[in-house]
C-alpha cells in the first residue's frame, strides 16, 4: 500500500541568503565532482548552498535509452529518480540542510569507494535498500526514509524542481545546473570538472566561474571532450588523469 505523504514540519522554502542553487542527480559523476569543489569553497568562503533536485531519468523520459544511451544508463537514471524520492522525503522530513548531508554520504558511496564499480549490476543496486539503509544509518537518518524509493508520490515535486532548473538554463543541458546568487543571477550548466582542484586552487577557479557569472550577457564555454573524472568508481584515482571521450550532447548518447 502507497504510504501517504507525510505532512511536512519544516518550512521548505528556500535556504536564507543561498548564494547557490545547486541542482543535482546523485548519479552524475560529474555533478559529484563539482558538488566536491563547491564544499571545498564552502570551507573558505562560507557559501551557502542550497541542494535541489533535477532528475536525469525524468529529462529523458522521451528518449528511447537502448536506441540512444549505452546499455547501463537506463538502470542508473533510474536508481537516480529513486534516491531522489528519497532525498524528497528527507527534505520533508528534516528540512533542506539535511539533503546536503544525504548527498554528500550517497556521493562518496556511489564514486570515492576503493571497491566501487560503475557497470550495470551496480548502477541498479544503488536504487535499492541494501544500498540506501547503511547510508542513511551512517549519517545518523532514520532508514525509514528508503521506504520513498518505491514511492511514485514524490515524483511531481522531483519533476517540477528538473523543470525549474530547465528554465533557468534552455533545455540542452545535463547536470549539475547552478543558479548564482539566486534569484536574479544567472544560472547553467556545469562547470563539468574531471579533476578536483587543490585547496589552494578551488577558491581561485571557483572566482573566474563567478566572475563569468555575473556579466549578464554570458551564455556558454563548452567542449565535449572530456576526460573520465578522478574517482574510483571509474577507476581513476586521484593521481592520476582519466581517458579522454565525447561527450556529445551532455553524455556519451551513441546518436543523437
Amino acid at each position: 500500500m502507497r504510504q501517504r505523504r507525510p505532512e511536512r514540519r519544516v518550512n521548505l522554502g528556500e535556504v536564507a541568503d543561498a548564494d547557490i542553487h545547486f541542482y543535482f542527480d546523485p548519479v552524475c559523476p560529474f555533478a559529484w565532482m563539482t558538488s566536491k569543489w563547491v564544499r571545498l569553497v564552502q570551507a573558505e568562503r562560507d557559501y551557502r548552498v542550497d541542494w535541489r533536485f533535477i532528475s536525469l531519468r525524468l529529462l529523458n523520459s522521451h528518449v528511447d535509452y537502448e536506441a540512444h544511451f549505452p546499455p547501463e544508463y537506463e538502470a542508473g537514471h533510474t536508481a537516480g529518480l529513486r534516491l531522489l524520492r528519497v532525498a524528497a522525503r528527507t527534505r520533508s522530513e528534516l528540512g533542506r540542510e539535511a539533503v546536503g548531508l544525504l548527498y554528500a554520504a550517497l556521493g562518496a558511496q556511489i564514486f570515492d569507494r576503493e571497491e566501487a564499480r560503475n557497470d550495470a549490476a551496480e548502477r541498479e543496486r544503488r536504487g535499492t535498500r541494501a544500498f540506501v539503509e547503511p547510508v542513511l544509518a551512517g549519517i545518523g537518518l532514520p532508514t525509514t526514509l528508503a521506504d520513498a524509493l518505491d514511492d511514485p508520490i514524490w515524483d511531481a515535486e522531483i519533476q517540477s524542481e528538473t523543470d525549474e532548473a530547465l528554465a533557468l538554463t534552455g533545455k540542452d543541458v545535463g547536470t549539475p545546473i547552478l543558479h548564482f546568487e539566486p534569484p536574479a543571477g544567472v544560472a547553467f550548466f556545469g562547470p563539468v570538472i574531471s579533476r578536483l582542484p587543490s585547496e589552494d586552487q578551488a577558491a581561485e577557479l571557483w572566482d573566474h566561474v563567478i566572475a563569468l557569472a555575473r556579466f549578464p550577457g554570458f551564455s556558454e564555454l563548452k567542449r565535449s571532450l572530456r576526460e573520465q573524472p578522478q574517482l574510483r568508481s571509474f577507476g581513476v584515482r586521484e593521481d592520476a588523469v582519466g581517458v579522454q571521450e565525447d561527450w556529445h550532447g551532455g553524455s556519451r548518447r551513441q546518436k543523437k
